[in-house]
């Protein structure tokens, strides 16, 4: 069977009904899966149609539908997170994989929160569906999406009082746990690098390291020099300098491999082992840490999971389900040995 028409050109929707024998319209609607044509016929159509390389027109069908087959992701060039854009795109792709939607993706600086990308996409019908990430309390973007009805769901939550969908880690559980087991190590003087300010997340990883500490009476330093998305060099520097200090930390909360890696190598600049002096509990989201610094106890955040989650929760705002009901809160993996 050739990748062309019956003459030689772009496959349509008439080769598909050429060959199996089926109406156009029949074709037309086993390709879009609805679900008054039987599942043989379905699979049948589809098979032909991979056969033949047959793509639809996506302008047609924008015309007819008034969709466009698009998703659309606002991803961030994140740097502390290894592998965060491939885990969740992966994700991302196994919950459309089945769907005749395509990933569009928009790099999302960390010196903005990009209004203007999601205004253009919203004004210009570019896609039928938004994801993005490191959501603020009041986002913006978060505002406009829902003042103009626009199907949506967010890597972490907001403060507004409007229901959207979201996905999100379970960062106070993360910080909480991270905190104990320092603590049953022996650890007395804790200290966490805390995401940037102004994300939401930082206060729900803020409340879960206080909470922890407190219960137990332990030091603690949460420092205003350095966040998550400092460079890995001055994350390093930070740590060589504090550790000369009278009341140098001996557990370090970080929550990304980036972190951990740099921290070490700022206290080993300084003569201090990590498993003897001091411990470091990260967040893990690939399996490099460990391999590297076996040493390092890690909780585990699936972003493939994540971005599984988030395709599965944008499909069904699209539909039309209520943003009510479409939230999930990911609980950390935790990886400690056993004794």
């Amino acid at each position: 069977m050739t990748k062309t028409g019956s003459r030689g050109g772009k496959p349509t929707l008439k080769t598909i009904a050429d060959l199996t024998g089926l109406a156009v319209t029949t074709v037309s609607r086993a390709l879009g899966n609805a679900p008054q044509i039987s599942e043989a016929t379905r699979k049948r159509v589809h098979e032909v149609a991979s056969q033949i390389g047959y793509l639809p027109d996506r302008a047609a069908q924008r015309l007819k539908t008034g969709r466009t087959n698009v998703i659309s992701v606002l991803l961030d060039p994140h740097e502390e997170i290894l592998g965060y854009g491939t885990s969740l795109m992966h994700g991302l792709a196994r919950a459309l994989q089945s769907t005749p939607y395509h990933l569009i993706v928009t790099p999302n600086f960390i010196s903005g929160s990009n209004v203007d990308a999601v205004n253009y996409i919203i004004r210009n019908g570019m896609a039928d569906g938004l994801i993005f990430s490191r959501t603020e309390p009041f986002d913006p973007r978060v505002r406009l999406l829902l003042e103009n009805g626009f199907p949506f769901v967010t890597h972490g939550r907001t403060e507004f009082t409007t229901p959207h969908p979201y996905v999100d880690y379970d960062n106070y559980t993360f910080a909480y746990e991270a905190v104990r087991r320092l603590i049953t190590k022996g650890r007395r003087k804790l200290v966490l690098i805390p995401p940037l300010k102004r994300l939401t997340f930082y206060q729900h990883m803020l409340h879960g390291f206080m909470t922890a500490v407190r219960e137990a009476g332990v030091a603690f330093d949460v420092p205003e020099a350095i966040d998550l998305d400092c460079p890995p060099d001055q994350i390093r520097d930070h740590m060589r300098r504090r550790v000369t200090q009278a009341d140098a930390p001996d557990g370090i909360v970080c929550p990304g491999e980036v972190s951990a890696l740099a921290s070490i190598t700022g206290m080993s600049d300084c003569g201090l082992s990590l498993g003897v002096e001091y411990d470091i509990v990260a967040k893990q989201t690939s399996r490099l840490l460990t391999q590297i610094q076996p040493k390092v106890e890690t909780i585990y955040e699936d972003l493939t999971a994540t971005g599984e989650a988030m395709g599965d929760i944008l499909l069904r705002r699209i539909a039309g389900e209520d943003a009510t009901d479409l939230h999930v809160l990911l609980a950390p993996q935790l990886n400690f040995p056993t004794p």
